[in-house]
């Protein structure tokens, strides 16, 4: 979260309009980075929600935020009434979505009319220089199934990608490139917080790790600041629509 995810919430619930007294819902909360963010700014007279269908995932937010509302469900069946929520928001899900046009009409459904629809996407490899050679690294060293789970969260990486999803579901749209930094306190940590914390934890083992780690010391150093640590641009795609119907 520190590395990639973290400095986005607020942006995003900015981009939402999400304001004191909002009800909000969080889709694809995981952890609940943005729920807990949402939480803080609505104050007590709001509504926070989150809906992961990953219950390790939910049973840390549910700790480190017990009052929000926390639902195991998935996307393309939300458990709530219709325009239940003022504003519904998902940031870095949308692209592990079954599927995202049923997902985004549930979206929309919760949202009512007046409400809005909120999603942020990580823009394209070729605009994150460090995830586009640590794919190209894990291919030639993993193969192509490891190589596509890292490539996975940057499938909707065009603006257009998020256009198409948005505009069936409402009427007016905002769409911006959000700029973003990826921070890793060393290529260790880095290649340790993608094999074990993000896409590839379900396919790589410790002796492919070590030798993965190896690699990358040699192929990414120039990625490595002058204090060790890690930085490259990892900008994201927002983009909300306003219900209309």
């Amino acid at each position: 979260v520190p590395a990639l995810f973290g400095q986005f919430p607020e942006l995003v619930l900015d981009h939402a309009e999400v304001s004191v007294g909002s009800r909000v819902l969080d889709v694809g909360c995981g952890t609940g980075i943005v729920a807990r963010a949402a939480h803080r700014r609505v104050g007590a007279n709001g509504v926070v929600a989150g809906v992961d269908p990953n219950e390790g995932m939910l049973a840390v937010a549910r700790r480190s935020e017990p009052s929000i509302d926390w639902h195991l469900g998935a996307a393309e069946s939300l458990p709530f009434q219709d325009a239940a929520f003022d504003h519904v928001i998902s940031q870095f899900a949308a692209m592990f979505f079954t599927d995202r046009p049923v997902a985004l009409s549930e979206m929309a459904r919760v949202a009512g009319r007046g409400g809005t629809v909120t999603l942020a996407t990580w823009s394209g490899l070729d605009r994150t220089p460090g995830y586009e050679a640590m794919v190209t690294m894990i291919a030639d060293e993993l193969g192509d199934e490891a190589a596509d789970a890292l490539r996975a969260p940057f499938v909707l990486g065009d603006i257009e990608d998020v256009r198409q999803l948005l505009m069936p579901i409402g009427g007016s749209l905002r769409l911006d490139v959000v700029a973003g930094t990826a921070r890793f306190a060393s290529i260790a940590d880095w290649v340790h917080t993608d094999v074990r914390g993000w896409t590839l934890a379900d396919l790589v083992d410790d002796d492919a790790e070590a030798v993965l780690l190896a690699r990358a010391e040699r192929e990414l150093a120039s990625f490595v600041s002058v204090d060790g640590t890690v930085v490259f641009r990892a900008p994201a795609l927002v983009g909300t629509v306003t219900i209309d119907r």
